[in-house]
């Protein structure tokens, strides 16, 4: 694959404040006016006009040596070379107008044998600390003479007018080649847009060195190393408050691989959602917010300056950035062997799946293809409430491959390695969105506790007659009613008509998809 601009990008007279420490990078961004310090020590921004990611605004370079791997489509939006190279002549020289940029240089991946080197152009303070707390950090020593794999340069400020001349939609584009192995972030300060570029890349890099790169977060059982967890889903489904244990070690928030020898962190921070954080209900965030880490579009009380988590007036979307060593119980490095459990996490916002469900082989690979689940508000531009939503392999945005081609690296290794495979609902029940409740966070933990203690995997179930899912029929701390949805309805005609809905919208996505029959077999009776 070529590399053709891999060389140290050159931005004319502005002055590079390279791989500053975190108070420097505050310290910056405080004066630059780009952000508050917080009470609790947190440099507060506020992303302004997008407060979510931009899907609908991702694009990829459509090359000769890319083209018939690339899953082309709403996800993957095709621009021409020329088109990327007219844009980044355009970031360059925007760039390069600047009096001061900052650059941070770190890896992806923690495991040294799959990791990328990744340099981070920023005109902005901050979004340089939120590189350094989200990726990991390179030691001193290895930073002279850095040869990046992938360079990042995030013109956030710069807004394109004629976004037709660059294949874009709109004022604001994030823009990716895999051959140049480059990303230009144009028009949006939202910093999730960074991380998740080296995410892309990673999907695409990874499956060529027999990884399974994976959207979900990890933890292992702190004196068992061979009870290792993984939690698939996407933002807001419970990733991150799910894998934040006080009694296991937490290996990694949001992006890891699966290799030969097990699972491997892609990144060296968290990026977790914090409306209504409380330190009751999840003490290992709440206390990992402190100086060092970023507040992302909360609103701070205008006189203590203290975070007032459950104020939504900017978004839902609220965001805390901290490095994994802020947890407590992190491991590092944060390497862990092969997963005992795999939960895949749905916030199903139709109130008809139940909170538990055991999967076969046959069934796991059907719902990782699907990824059914709620896009929650907030976490997208324009989502101001849950929809219902598919997104292949509970990542669709950030997946360049086809979808099969994951599946097919999960299948492989589920049966490999004997790992059992659970369905989550963290979503509604008792009705719908807008009539039902969600589930409570005590009863998801409850039922997380008996999957990774090994009870849960004991327990008789009873299969739903719609999804062909099998529910536990008992589970310590959740009431025997709630464990079949169907039961929390007080209309049970209004619950089979929904699930029956629910069930022909899996039936018209799975086909989509070139798969076994068996696998096909193992969805819901529409």
């Amino acid at each position: 694959m070529t590399t053709t601009l891999q060389a140290r990008p050159s931005f004319g007279s502005a002055t590079i404040h390279s791989n500053l420490t975190a108070p420097s990078l505050v310290e910056q961004a405080l004066a630059r006016g780009e952000g508050i310090l917080a009470a609790n020590g947190a440099l507060t921004c506020d992303t302004g006009e997008r407060r979510g990611r931009s899907p609908n605004d991702k694009f990829l370079e459509d090359t000769a040596g890319i083209h018939g791997t690339i899953d082309w489509g709403k996800v993957n939006q095709p621009v021409t070379p020329a088109q990327f190279d007219a844009l980044h002549a355009k970031v360059m020289a925007y760039m390069s107008a600047k009096k001061d940029l900052y650059r941070f240089d770190g890896y992806a991946g923690a495991d040294p044998s799959y990791r990328l080197k990744v340099s981070v152009f920023t005109e902005e303070a901050w979004h340089s600390l939120f590189a350094k707390t989200l990726f990991i950090n390179a030691p001193e020593a290895e930073l002279t003479g850095f040869a990046q794999d992938w360079t990042i340069i995030n013109a956030c400020n710069l807004r394109i007018d004629d976004p037709a001349a660059f294949g874009l939609k709109t004022h604001l584009g994030i823009v990716q080649s895999l051959e140049r192995r480059t990303v230009l972030i144009v028009g949006t300060r939202y910093a999730g847009e960074i991380k998740k570029s080296i995410f892309y890349a990673m999907n695409y890099d990874l499956p060529d060195m027999g990884v399974f790169p994976m959207h979900c977060s990890c933890n292992v059982a702190r004196n068992d190393p061979a009870n290792v967890a993984l939690f698939f889903g996407l933002s807001g489904t419970g990733k991150t408050t799910l894998s934040a244990d006080p009694n296991r070690d937490l290996v990694g928030d949001d992006e890891h691989g699966w290799s030969d020898t097990g699972v491997f962190n892609i990144e060296g921070g968290c990026y977790a959602k914090c409306i209504k954080l409380s330190k009751e209900g999840e003490p290992e965030i709440w206390n990992a917010i402190r100086f060092g880490s970023v507040l992302e579009n909360v609103v701070l009380d205008p006189a203590t300056r203290v975070p007032d988590y459950d104020d939504a007036s900017l978004t839902e979307n609220t965001r805390v950035t901290y490095p994994l060593s802020y947890i407590a119980n992190a491991k590092l490095p944060s390497v862990a062997g092969h997963p005992k459990n795999v939960v895949f996490l749905t916030a199903d916002a139709f109130g008809v799946l139940p909170p538990v469900a055991k999967l076969t082989p046959e069934q796991a690979q059907y719902y990782f293809l699907n990824g059914y689940t709620s896009k929650l508000a907030g976490t997208e531009a324009g989502v101001t409430e849950p929809q219902p939503n598919f997104s292949a392999c509970f990542g669709g945005p950030f997946m360049p491959r086809p979808p099969m081609v994951y599946a097919r690296l999960l299948s492989d290794r589920i049966r490999k390695h004997g790992s059992h495979v659970w369905l989550l609902n963290t979503g509604w029940t008792g009705g719908p969105y807008g009539v039902g409740s969600r589930f409570k966070l005590s009863y998801t933990r409850a039922m997380v506790t008996a999957i990774l203690d090994g009870s849960l995997a004991k327990v008789p179930c009873v299969k739903h007659p719609v999804f062909g899912l099998e529910m536990p029929t008992a589970v310590p701390g959740v009431p025997a009613e709630v464990l079949d949805p169907r039961n929390t309805w007080k209309d049970k005609a209004a619950y089979d008509a929904k699930a029956k809905e629910l069930a022909q919208k899996f039936r018209a996505n799975d086909q989509k998809f070139d798969i076994a029959p068996e696998v096909r077999a193992a969805g819901p009776v529409a």
